[in-house]
Order: C-alpha cells, then structure tokens, then sequence
C-alpha cells in the first residue's frame, strides 16, 4: 500500500531527525529519503514553498548515498538537517 503525503512526510521528518540527533546514518535511509523527496516533489499536494527543501533534501540524500564516509558526510550537515527540519515544520 502506498504512502500518502502526509505519511511521506513524517517517515521524511522522522529519518531526518534520526540524522540529526544520531549524527549517523545508513545507505538505506539516504535511499528512502531520496525516494521520499521524489515522490513529494512529483505530487500536486507539494507546496510551492516546500519544494526548495525537498530538492536540498533529495539532492543531500543522493550525495550522502554515495559518500565513503556517511557519518562524517551527516555531521558536516547537522546545520542544513536543523534547517530542513524547521521549514518542513513550518511550511507543511
């Protein structure tokens, strides 16, 4: 069964908190992240406003999935990740 925006939206919010407070991270949920991101740029539900940080989000996601240090790669993002976290509870 598919995810509906609003489900999208918390699992996004939710790994990205995972990054945040953990300041770790998998492939797996850089994979996921990037899917969601797609996913919700692609759905007409999208506000306009919230489409730069899904793309800041997809595009951190296809970076962090390829990093040979994803760690390191999620500690050097700790301001963006505060950032997206507050536009996404702000504009959504």
């Amino acid at each position: 069964m598919p995810l509906n925006y609003q489900n999208q939206l918390s699992v996004l919010k939710d790994i990205l908190s995972e990054h945040q407070s953990d300041c770790c991270g998998t492939v797996s949920e850089c994979e996921q992240m990037e899917r969601l991101a797609k996913s919700m740029l692609a759905n007409a539900q999208t506000k306009e406003e919230v489409k730069k940080t899904l793309e800041n989000i997809y595009y951190y996601s296809q970076t962090g999935k390829g990093s040979s240090e994803l760690n390191q790669y999620i500690q050097t993002n700790q301001a963006n990740l505060t950032q997206w976290m507050d536009e996404l509870h702000t504009l959504s």
